[in-house]
């Protein structure tokens, strides 16, 4: 899984915030690295040089394999509270996308029989 952040001029990124990102997303989108070729990251501030509550936004774009992009965006107060609440809707919309993926494959492989038994074929490799 490939992480790639860019900001705005408003934002200063640094090693720090960088490394920040990376663990936080690593440790939320774990579960899927093996599905997921490419996560961006684009973080900006929306109210620029004035300051606000949620003016600080996180939008997370996921390349899964074999599917469509995936995004969600956050607003929150400060950059890594931002990511961190993107980066947990993005999970549940994971969890949700590739749940339906499996949910319909699953229903490819299971046919009725005539005698009203289910029988089960093993799924072909994709």
């Amino acid at each position: 899984m490939q992480i790639q952040i860019s900001s705005d001029k408003n934002i200063s990124m640094h090693k720090k915030l960088s490394n920040l990102i990376h663990s936080d997303l690593y440790r939320i989108l774990d579960h899927f690295k093996n599905d997921i070729t490419r996560v961006e990251v684009h973080l900006s501030d929306e109210n620029g040089d004035k300051s606000g509550a949620q003016d600080k936004r996180c939008r997370l774009e996921v390349r899964p394999k074999r599917h469509q992009s995936l995004a969600v965006t956050n607003d929150s107060s400060d950059i890594p509270t931002a990511v961190t609440g993107a980066a947990a809707k993005m999970q549940r919309l994971l969890v949700s996308t590739f749940g339906r993926i499996e949910d319909r494959n699953r229903s490819l492989t299971t046919r009725a029989s005539g005698q009203g038994q289910n029988l089960v074929l093993k799924p072909e490799a994709l």
